[in-house]
């Protein structure tokens, strides 16, 4: 494809969106964590974690980028397996703890997720993603 532009579906488009928008959340969610030291938690082990959480969130937006533009289909199914295991840890820690803020953002994290992946495979992003 040599000069040609590339028309991203709307979907794709919507997919894509969502997915950063969720990804942002994360982000912010991580940045504001208790980083509090405690018998559990060393401050090394708390710097470990947060620069583990970054990292998962630059290698998600990386798969995002991938099936939005690159048009891999991996990637999206990658995504979808993630979010399952979210709503999975998510279940676990509302029932231990209830709904609390980072929960609370962490379901809306979730449906924006969920709806973003929606878009990727319905409409007019059938199609659109290679093998």
């Amino acid at each position: 494809m040599t000069g040609v532009p590339m028309i991203v579906p709307k979907n794709v488009v919507w997919f894509q969106v969502l997915l950063y928008l969720s990804l942002t959340l994360d982000a912010l969610s991580v940045a504001f964590q208790d980083r509090t030291p405690s018998a559990g938690m060393t401050e090394q082990m708390i710097d470990v974690a947060t620069v583990m959480a970054a990292c998962l969130i630059l290698l998600l937006v990386y798969f995002v980028w991938l099936a939005a533009q690159k048009r891999k289909n991996w990637p999206r199914w990658a995504l979808a397996a993630l979010l399952v295991l979210s709503v999975v840890s998510l279940g676990q820690v509302i029932g231990d703890n209830g709904v609390q803020l980072d929960s609370g953002i962490e379901i809306v994290s979730c449906l924006l997720t969920a709806a973003g992946l929606y878009f990727s495979f319905t409409g007019d992003a059938v199609g659109w993603f290679n093998a």
